[in-house]
């Protein structure tokens, strides 16, 4: 099966995207053909978005899926005459808050993504700059400063994590890659032993590493499954022998290891 699906907002969309998602992701014997419309800030761009939302359904024969974060009372209305299954945001949670608050919501657009709090957004950035400039070990200078010290063999997902955990949660994390050299030692490298607590390790499946780095490296060495089987084996001796706390990302996506590492690390978000 096959449904066309919308996600429409006033503002960036992500809100939407995100509450879409998550619901969607509960029917995986179905697939989604999702469009993000962004921005529908005008009567004109709303009556636009019926138009592309009714020519869909008439193409498909079936209609379209709607998820919609709209403030704006009038703009609602003009979507509401879209021939759509939809599911409105604010019209399912905002006024049940409104009676349990016994207040009027502010019907303001751009409050989930929009800059807040300064503060907020000066420490995003910040962390985001500190995970750059302290990624694949290239400085090792500033991990006094860090929250959390990612380490792994090569490839096996520290800077995505790194990135992510930066941007979303404002912490401030360096990565170091476990080099061949470090493993042959089989001892943690001298640079990381005086941060022994804030260290995390991750771990990947073998083959799944392998396979992952004959993109990167066609046909080398480095891509070899036995060469994986055997970086993966010593760092798990390593993070066992050093009691350093891991996590195996394979099948993980990237929001899930980066809020498994935060609990298992008991770190707090920096941003609300």
């Amino acid at each position: 099966m096959r449904r066309s699906v919308f996600f429409i907002s006033d503002g960036t969309g992500i809100t939407a995207e995100t509450l879409g998602h998550s619901l969607l992701s509960q029917f995986d014997s179905i697939e989604f053909d999702e469009q993000t419309i962004p921005y529908v800030d005008t009567a004109e761009k709303a009556q636009s978005t019926v138009t592309v939302i009714n020519e869909r359904a008439r193409l498909d024969g079936i209609r379209p899926i709607v998820v919609d974060t709209i403030v704006n009372q009038e703009l609602r209305q003009i979507l509401k005459s879209a021939q759509a299954f939809r599911l409105d945001v604010f019209d399912a949670f905002v006024g049940l808050l409104e009676q349990e608050l016994t207040i009027h919501s502010a019907n303001t657009v751009g409050k989930s993504h929009g800059i807040i709090s300064e503060s907020n957004y000066g420490s995003r950035i910040d962390a985001v700059h500190f995970a750059l400039d302290n990624d694949d070990g290239a400085r090792t200078r500033h991990y006094d400063k860090a929250d959390i010290i990612l380490i792994g063999v090569s490839r096996s997902g520290k800077t995505p994590t790194s990135i992510y955990m930066a941007l979303q949660f404002g912490i401030h994390i360096a990565n170091y890659p476990l080099t061949e050299e470090d493993l042959n030692d089989l001892c943690l490298p001298s640079v990381l032993k005086p941060f022994k607590k804030k260290l995390f390790g991750l771990t990947i499946e073998p083959h799944r590493l392998a396979a992952i780095r004959q993109q990167r490296k066609p046909d080398s060495r480095y891509a070899t499954l036995r060469q994986c089987e055997q970086e993966i084996r010593t760092a798990l001796s390593i993070y066992n022998r050093e009691s350093i706390c891991y996590l195996d990302s394979t099948h993980l996506s990237i929001e899930e290891i980066s809020t498994r590492i935060l609990a298992m690390m008991g770190l707090k978000r920096r941003l609300v």
